[in-house]
């Protein structure tokens, strides 16, 4: 069965700093583009972060560059998502999710990926 877990999620203030992780399992993932995404309430799922099977390659939403740092361990089958200089506008539940590779595939948009894990909550107070 495969699972996608992320942790690291709660309460920060603003400026602070917060480290999701994302254990897969139930198959390799190691030549898999993995990404974060997040969802607001009321609001629709909005690609973050992502990076490719070798981890030499990442690519990140305007509003995070600078600030998010996405990685990857495929050694323990484990994607990272390092949070710096957050705002209350990052407020939300982040998902990790994993999309087999080929050429021409969106990884910037949902349907770029197959599995989904079932998210951790990021709050950062004003």
């Amino acid at each position: 069965q495969v699972q996608l877990v992320e942790s690291g999620g709660g309460l920060v203030q603003a400026g602070g700093s917060l480290r999701l992780s994302c254990a897969a399992s139930g198959r390799t993932f190691s030549r898999d583009v993995m990404g974060w995404f997040r969802q607001a309430p009321g609001k629709e799922r909005d690609f973050v972060a992502a990076i490719g099977w070798t981890g030499s390659s990442t690519y990140y939403a305007d509003s995070m560059k600078g600030r998010f740092t996405i990685s990857r361990d495929n050694a323990k089958n484990t994607v990272y998502l390092q949070m710096n200089s957050l705002k209350p506008e990052d407020t939300a539940v982040y998902y990790c999710a994993a999309g087999r590779y080929y050429s021409g595939r969106n990884y910037y948009s949902v349907p770029g990926y197959d599995y989904w894990g079932q998210g951790t909550q990021v709050t950062v107070s004003s």
